[in-house]
């Protein structure tokens, strides 16, 4: 089944009210709201968006609060707030009797629940498309920035911290966050690492409590932290286990390479620091300065740890790949004193003990995957339940938080489902992150 599609209309900024549904389709980087779609709330949001400079932006009547401006014609609605159809208008001043009203048939249980199944798998459908949207806006930014960081370095400087601030902005503009999977738009593997280690960098720092500047600083520092492979041989891009030890020192010298680009742009003294320490161990056992935990910057140790758990989860030989949870496990079992503990501890909080990505049985004995992890309350993430009876398109994600009785047993390597689970689930990507407001109503029901 189709999702249904929102009609809207296009609308002069100077005719917008309170109460209308709007769509802004100038970027996300470049409004100040959370999200690009919203009802307007206050005056202000329109005083906002008449200062974007655009002219004109597309409306939702359905979805909104507002009577129709004054110099549109006027429409007949589609839907009512519920979703449920309203029949065709007729031509008579009189409202419809009793008679008439009794003549339409009532909606059956069944028909009720499958229009509200198809509500919320609409929301749902609606929410990882902008969310998908957000991620390719940003990695391609990214992945521009660094292309002319050669060429035009103080260019380059303007647009990662453009980058960094729209993203902290959007961060410290939700009351809480979801750590949400992405199965589209991963772009190529460079781009793919730079922007999961600036996202989960960066919402490790929101969660520690850094202030805004170092966030942008460490958003900056953790999108380049790579930049100095620019100056590398493709093949010496991604370290391999075969390379020799001269070819391990001539990798180990990205990190040095990338402190002078990072000079040439101009970049601040904390967004250096992170480029320059991405590499470092808490106990001294790092690269190039084996600095001591103590040496390094907050931000810097931030960056270290998400940069060690992508290249686990994602290494060059996709064949490698560990699961989120396995990472994990490998941090925390290995990895307690190459990284400074309090924030690894905090880094297990915020990912769960089975992050976004992970292929999990339940309880109940049923597969599912993780794809979303609410920051503040990560012991219960979303999780698509695998259900063979219907396509994965039209199955609801749903809180293992509102499910009474249900838990994780265990994680599973994608590997170990039973074949029509794995073939249902489809393609296991390398795991991308991105980040969305944690949604505060309209949750899928307790029970898939």
């Amino acid at each position: 089944m189709r999702a249904v599609a929102i009609d809207t209309e296009s609308i002069e900024v100077h005719a917008l009210r309170v109460g209308m549904f709007v769509h802004l389709d100038v970027g996300w980087m470049s409004h100040p709201f959370p999200l690009s779609s919203f009802r307007i709330a206050t005056p202000a949001q329109i005083d906002t968006i008449r200062s974007l400079g655009v002219a004109r932006v597309r409306w939702s009547p359905e979805q909104s609060d507002a009577a129709t401006p004054e110099h549109a014609a006027p429409e007949l609605p589609e839907a009512e707030e519920d979703g449920q159809p309203l029949a065709p208008a007729q031509a008579t001043d009189a409202a419809p009797g009793p008679a008439a009203a009794a003549s339409e048939p009532a909606l059956s249980a069944d028909d009720t629940a499958r229009a509200e199944h198809r509500r919320l798998l609409d929301a749902q459908n609606a929410a990882l498309r902008l969310c998908e949207r957000q991620y390719a806006e940003a990695a391609r930014e990214c992945k521009q920035t660094i292309e002319i960081i050669e060429q035009r370095p103080h260019d380059a400087k303007d647009r990662i911290e453009a980058l960094s601030g729209a993203l902290v902005e959007k961060m410290l503009d939700a009351d809480e966050v979801c750590i949400r999977m992405l199965v589209e738009g991963a772009a190529d593997r460079a781009s793919m690492h730079a922007m999961n280690v600036g996202i989960v960098s960066l919402l490790m720092g929101r969660m520690l409590g850094l202030p805004e500047d170092e966030l942008r600083d460490l958003g900056c520092g953790a999108m380049l932290h790579d930049i100095g492979k620019l100056d590398l041989p493709l093949r010496m891009r991604w370290r391999d286990e075969s390379f020799s030890p001269s070819e391990v020192r001539v990798w180990e010298e990205h990190v040095e390479l990338g402190v002078a680009h990072a000079r040439r742009m101009g970049l601040s003294a904390g967004a250096t620091a992170v480029i320059a320490q991405h590499h470092e161990h808490a106990d001294a056992t790092g690269f190039p300065q084996r600095l001591d935990g103590d040496q390094m910057s907050l931000p810097g140790r931030v960056c270290a740890l998400v940069n060690a758990y992508d290249n686990l989860c994602n290494p060059r030989l996709p064949s490698a790949a560990l699961t989120p949870h396995e990472a994990l496990s490998l941090l925390f079992a290995q990895g307690r004193s190459r990284f400074d503990a309090p924030i690894l501890a905090s880094f297990i909080r915020m990912m769960g003990v089975y992050p976004p990505g992970s292929t999990v049985q339940l309880t109940d004995d049923r597969y599912a995957q993780v794809v979303s992890v609410n920051a503040s309350r990560p012991l219960k993430p979303s999780v698509v339940v695998v259900d063979l009876r219907a396509p994965r398109a039209e199955t609801l994600v749903v809180d293992l938080e509102r499910m009474q009785g249900v838990g994780i047993r265990r994680s599973l390597k994608p590997q170990q489902l039973p074949p029509p689970a794995l073939e249902w689930l489809g393609p296991m990507p390398r795991t991308c992150y991105f980040f969305e407001p944690a949604p505060a109503t309209g949750r899928p029901p307790e029970s898939p």
